[in-house]
């Protein structure tokens, strides 16, 4: 092994055996990566982006969907560019560490880690919610939330590590039953004159400055709401993670971005709309189960056990796809060495089996601390969701300024597909994630979350400066930052065996 020092840390060049060790299989076309984004999101549309509803009202929260599509535009055309550039399993780290350096790399890569694990600790939660719905209508069977967790966890890590095929292929299915069942309500909530357009505004106006019917508590709130409309589309930027298993991840990542976004946009437009017209707005806001509840009101509660199970499909999707994201994120910043090297180990699956169990093992802790802090006062799920949301929204704008960054230091390196937005969509993106970010620090609910991001950041920022930074292993997305990206072989990348790319 050969040492190499730069930007203040010291690689290693590992021998062959390293990447044998940390090997992933190519398994994925476009319809799989288009699964795998779209079963990340749709559990969004299922639970969580109602409680947006209680800040801002209806119309805030419509407001707030709005700017978000616009955000997730310039977001997934810009990280479509970044990942046909450069096809590694990092992602988001891939891009800042090219971009940032070292330091910026780990802190993408460490605000993806807390989104995707924290994302999955919210989908545990509530899919633990509706599972005991069903086991009590149907056996009589009550299980505490610790346990369903347990269940939950362990059931999807088994699929996880049942082989990348596996993963993409559940995805599918659960994406098109997801999608079929929000169909379906729809269609009921229009044909039996449940919904009621009137519904969506008996939010009282509070006098707050701005307010109206559109807008009950003003204009300001919908600051706070945004975080709560993120859960329309949070998950959908998880693709570039899966380069390494894509057949042909140059062409298509960006194809499956843009084919997961409009699926996205018209599921969540439908589920905004109707879910609240459905309950109207005062019940949606506090609901914790949105969906499960409209579906009450149309068919009453004699199919409640039926409505539940169906209900659940949807969480369970994203279950599979966040839980995959995680699993890539942490093996990728394994591999490379800003995490333990144990955790980029794959096996005979070819998949990153200690990464799961080590995100479960979080995740379950997670939920578990916050549950018996909080009491009945503050849900889990609520305040998990928010410190999933605010990594996703420090990893969106650590991830805009990359793309602007290596426009401008990378010019010459190779991009097989360009954003049709270019630089607008990247700065456009930024804006309103940095008035997300914005709305995080002037909300107090959200303090719990922020406080508990910093002491990571901290403590993991810690481990690296004394050890981690002179412990780096030469992995791809280190050795594409520090030649530019103008020697990355990209028909390589497509073609050599995932996880044992090398560019020289």
């Amino acid at each position: 092994m050969s040492e190499t020092r730069s930007a203040g840390v010291t690689y290693t060049r590992p021998d062959d055996e390293y990447f044998e060790k940390r090997t992933l299989k190519r398994s994925a076309g476009v319809w799989g990566l288009w699964g795998l984004a779209v079963a990340a999101v749709i559990s969004g549309d299922f639970s969580g982006w109602n409680f947006g509803v209680d800040f801002a009202g209806f119309g805030g929260m419509l407001v707030a969907f709005a700017l978000l599509t616009v955000m997730y535009y310039g977001i997934t055309f810009s990280i479509g560019e970044m990942a046909a550039a450069m096809p590694h399993s990092g992602g988001a780290y891939s891009f800042a560490r090219s971009a940032l350096g070292p330091w910026g790399g780990l802190a993408t890569g460490l605000s993806e880690t807390i989104e995707y694990v924290a994302t999955t600790a919210v989908v545990v939660y509530f899919s633990a919610s509706y599972a005991d719905g069903v086991t009590g209508e149907l056996l009589g069977l009550h299980l505490p939330g610790p346990v369903w967790w347990a269940v939950l966890y362990a059931t999807f890590i088994l699929l996880n590590t049942a082989g990348a095929h596996v993963s993409f292929n559940v995805a599918i299915a659960l994406s098109i039953i997801s999608i079929a069942i929000i169909g379906v309500f729809s269609l009921m909530a229009v044909v039996s004159g449940a919904f009621s357009v009137s519904s969506l505004w008996n939010i009282a106006a509070d006098g707050s400055f701005g307010a109206s019917s559109f807008l009950p508590h003003g204009v300001y709130p919908i600051l706070f709401a945004l975080p709560f409309a993120m859960w329309f589309f949070l998950g959908i930027e998880e693709l570039p993670l899966a380069a390494e298993e894509s057949h042909n991840p140059v062409r298509d990542i960006p194809r499956a971005g843009l084919w997961a976004r409009g699926t996205l946009i018209v599921t969540g437009l439908l589920i905004l709309v109707l879910n609240t017209g459905v309950l109207g707005a005062e019940d949606t806001a506090t609901s914790l189960e949105p969906l499960l509840d409209g579906f009450r009101v149309i068919v009453g509660d004699t199919a409640a056990a039926a409505l539940a199970l169906v209900a659940l499909i949807g969480l369970l999707a994203s279950l599979m796809g966040i839980m995959f994201a995680y699993g890539r994120n942490m093996y990728s910043l394994s591999r490379a060495g800003y995490y333990p090297k144990v955790l980029s180990l794959t096996g005979r699956s070819q998949t990153p089996t200690v990464a799961l169990i080590a995100g479960a093992v979080i995740g379950y802790a997670a939920l578990v601390i916050v549950d018996a802090a909080g009491g009945s006062s503050s849900p889990a799920g609520a305040i998990v969701l928010n410190i999933a949301t605010w990594g996703a929204v420090g990893a969106y704008a650590l991830q805009m300024v990359s793309f602007i960054v290596l426009r401008k230091k990378f010019p010459l390196a190779e991009r097989p597909y360009v954003s049709p937005w270019g630089l607008a969509g990247a700065w456009s993106a930024l804006a309103i994630s940095a008035a997300v970010f914005f709305g995080f620090l002037l909300n107090p609910t959200f303090l719990p979350a922020i406080l508990a991001i910093i002491v990571v950041y901290v403590l993991i920022f810690v481990v690296f400066a004394i050890w981690g930074r002179h412990n780096l292993i030469m992995s791809p997305e280190e050795e594409y930052a520090l030649n530019g990206g103008l020697h990355a072989r990209v028909d390589a990348a497509i073609d050599a065996p995932a996880g044992s790319v090398e560019f020289s």
